[in-house]
């Protein structure tokens, strides 16, 4: 796809005619997660554990961002990990664990998939897949989902340019999925004080050059539990579609992310503030769905 900001996006002017492209499809595509609309008016907050670790850190965690205002539940069953070593999830059982509390809170699950051999299993648990950002140029996984045709939560690479991450979500739009939501979860750059460095920019870009819907992940995107607050806020004041956040019930013990994690109580609190924002640039926080048992 060949980039070129400074022209209006107007249909059939595009150089090369990509169906992720604005030139191709003008009008915004809402991606419909269960019920919960991403890309529309309102702002959709994703939230809960980096991990699923037991049952008691993810039902404590699932209820309190419930009661909070997140609309959509993240959780990851089976995790990729820098070192062989760590945590690497809980599997079969995380996405067990994962639907049963999506019965009772009634929130949809996203969950990520890390090899075409799990998209089938994680697919019949999942309301909505996440790729992370060391597969967003696994081609053969990008696939994969496209044919599963379950709603993509695609995460950019940790050093790829927008026309890269726009060319990954072409992939799966190739095998008719168009279901797919954009997040920016920061890049790396020569910057060592924060773990990564969340891109803001990239959201009206995004929104100029994609009909799809941008989010953003200020956990991953900063590494610090106390920038997460001030940068969610930013990103709904850029234009950003929603979030997704790490929450943790207890952050200090957790086996995964804890340092980037919101206590309960923070996610209070900064939902409460993001709530004012949205409001004041004429947007509203969506409303999570009732359990329907």
């Amino acid at each position: 796809m060949e980039t070129n900001p400074s022209d209006k996006p107007v249909k059939g002017k595009s150089p090369i005619q990509s169906k992720v492209s604005r030139y191709t499809k003008p009008d915004d595509t809402l991606v419909n997660v269960s019920g919960i609309q991403i890309g529309g008016s309102d702002i959709v907050i994703i939230a809960g554990p980096c991990a699923v670790e037991s049952r008691e850190q993810l039902f404590s965690t699932s209820r309190s961002v419930k009661a909070g205002g997140a609309a959509i539940l993240r959780g990851g069953a089976f995790k990729p990990r820098s070192s062989p070593y760590n945590f690497q999830g809980m599997g079969e059982e995380g996405l067990k664990l994962l639907s049963e509390i999506r019965k009772e809170t009634g929130l949809p699950i996203v969950t990520e998939v890390m090899d075409t051999r799990q998209v089938e299993l994680v697919a019949s648990y999942a309301d909505m897949l996440q790729i992370g950002s060391r597969n967003m140029q696994n081609y053969p996984l990008l696939k994969e989902v496209g044919m599963s045709k379950k709603p993509v939560l695609l995460k950019r690479g940790m050093m790829a340019t927008v026309e890269e991450f726009l060319m990954a979500a072409e992939y799966i739009l190739s095998q008719g999925n168009g279901q797919i939501v954009l997040c920016e979860r920061g890049i790396r750059t020569f910057e060592t004080s924060t773990r990564n460095t969340l891109d803001l920019s990239a959201v009206p870009m995004l929104k100029r050059l994609t009909h799809l819907p941008v989010i953003i992940d200020p956990s991953h995107g900063t590494g610090l539990r106390w920038m997460v607050p001030p940068m969610a806020k930013a990103s709904i004041a850029v234009g950003a579609d929603g979030l997704i956040m790490e929450v943790h019930y207890k952050p200090e013990e957790a086996l995964c992310d804890g340092f980037q994690s919101l206590s309960l109580d923070e996610f209070d609190l900064l939902m409460a503030d993001m709530k004012k924002i949205a409001k004041a640039i004429g947007r509203e926080i969506a409303v999570p769905k009732h359990a329907t048992v």
